[in-house]
């Protein structure tokens, strides 16, 4: 069988997994992202229907592809009202909240697999990130407080890119010589490698959002004067990819930039109201936006059933366990301590804190970054980085498989008893 043909099987049996997950799914009300990497598994490395090696090829573009149209959907949903109001409690999740997950999360890496905390803080980067897009539809069902629905969602909007930023940073520190990791050198000749890495941190996110919010108004006045109407859907891809490669080419975060243009539009009645009205606009991006979830939902299929079929089931069966158990420990330990600092606000009830503590599953960004260290050691023929490579992606499979098996089937209990006080909670909240 020609390579060709191998790739065009992967592809068509991702592609029909995705559709029976989707069908499991909607049947037994269950998030599909944990049966998705359960089919990847079953007809991955189990049955053996999907060639590993052909599954980490198809991942290596998937991912980048997925990430992008992920992120730039999701940031046409946020409101920028509610993320004015909620500003500091986002911010502060989205950097301390984020750095303190990986923090712990890597020490308990180290110490459950007797690693060194450079592959543990390799670990934590990639899952710091959370995904409550995947609770989304459970929120609306179960009827979940707007504003907390706004924060959790809001902090993994952004944390989703900040988390990949994060990650090149744990890259630079393992593998100085990859290509993510070629900024931070550069800053490092002239400092010390972590003020270089703060440096990095801070030029990312700020470079990123001042691009993606310039390339926002020009696609603004794009739609405004060209009146592009009969092919938004186009538009919408080679603004999210142009953004991302615009970012990526002066060495920034392209998938920021990809968000942030994402914000811009999905808030243009807010953003453009005082300048003169398209009203060609809303109906333009509503067309692009549908088209591009579409995409990020194919997007999402690839990502989670070949992540599946990339693992190989003899580290899992080893690392089992102890991933398991470090699971439980990003879920109960690690997600409620970066959550403390809420609690000095005085904005957040203790009930309402501990919601939001106990709704951060990991998910897309974290599954698509798992593979990462262990491509990183095959490209560079690194041993050492090979073999943690393999624990990481297990461990970060369970993590994911644990974390959203378990926050999604506990929306509905928690939010009974920790917020069922509507009135109470809101009386708590200082507006």
């Amino acid at each position: 069988m020609s390579y060709i043909e191998l790739i065009n099987i992967t592809l068509v049996t991702v592609v029909t997994l995705g559709f029976i997950a989707f069908i499991i799914s909607d049947r037994i009300n269950i998030s599909y992202i944990p049966l998705l990497i359960i089919l990847g598994l079953l007809f991955g490395p189990t049955f053996g229907f999907i060639e590993r090696k052909e599954a980490q090829h198809v991942f290596d573009y998937a991912r980048v592809f997925g990430l992008v149209m992920i992120l730039y959907a999701e940031g046409h949903n946020l409101k920028w009202k509610l993320i004015k109001k909620h500003l500091l409690t986002i911010g502060l999740l989205d950097t301390v909240g984020l750095f303190i997950t990986a923090i712990i999360g890597g020490y308990m890496f180290s110490l459950l697999f007797h690693l060194p905390f450079a592959a543990g803080f390799l670990f934590g980067a990639i899952i710091s990130a959370t995904d409550p897009a995947t609770l989304i539809p459970l929120f609306k069902q179960n009827k979940v407080d707007e504003n907390i629905r706004t924060v959790i969602v809001t902090e993994s909007i952004f944390n989703d890119p900040l988390g990949i930023v994060l990650t090149v940073l744990a890259v630079a520190l393992v593998v100085p010589q990859a290509t993510e990791a070629h900024l931070v050198e550069e800053i490092a000749r002239y400092t010390t490698l972590y003020p270089a890495a703060v440096i990095f941190f801070l030029y990312e996110i700020i470079s990123s959002v001042l691009i993606g919010v310039i390339m926002g108004f020009i696609g603004y006045w794009i739609v405004k004067k060209l009146k592009p109407g009969l092919f938004p859907q186009i538009f919408g891809l080679a603004m999210a990819y142009g953004g991302f490669l615009v970012g990526e080419y002066v060495q920034t975060s392209g998938y920021l930039v990809a968000t942030t243009i994402g914000i811009v539009f999905g808030n243009y009645n807010q953003i453009f109201k005082k300048i003169e009205k398209n009203p060609v606009f809303e109906g333009f991006v509503e067309k692009e936006l549908d088209f591009n979830e579409k995409l990020a939902d194919l997007a999402t299929v690839f990502i989670f059933i070949l992540i599946g079929a990339s693992m190989s089931l003899s580290v899992l069966g080893k690392t089992f366990i102890k991933g398991s158990i470090l699971a439980l420990g990003i879920v109960f330990i690690a997600r409620p301590i970066a959550g403390l600092m809420l609690l000095p606000l005085k904005r957040w009830s203790f009930k309402q804190y501990l919601f939001i503590s106990l709704e951060g599953p990991r998910g897309v960004v974290p599954s698509a970054l798992a593979g990462l260290p262990l491509s990183l050691g095959l490209m560079y023929h690194d041993p050492k980085l090979t073999g943690w490579g393999e624990i990481i992606l297990s461990a970060t499979i369970l993590t994911v498989l644990i974390s959203v098996l378990a926050e999604t089937l506990w929306v509905k209990p928690l939010s009974q008893r920790l917020l069922r006080n509507k009135k109470n909670d809101e009386t708590a909240m200082i507006e």
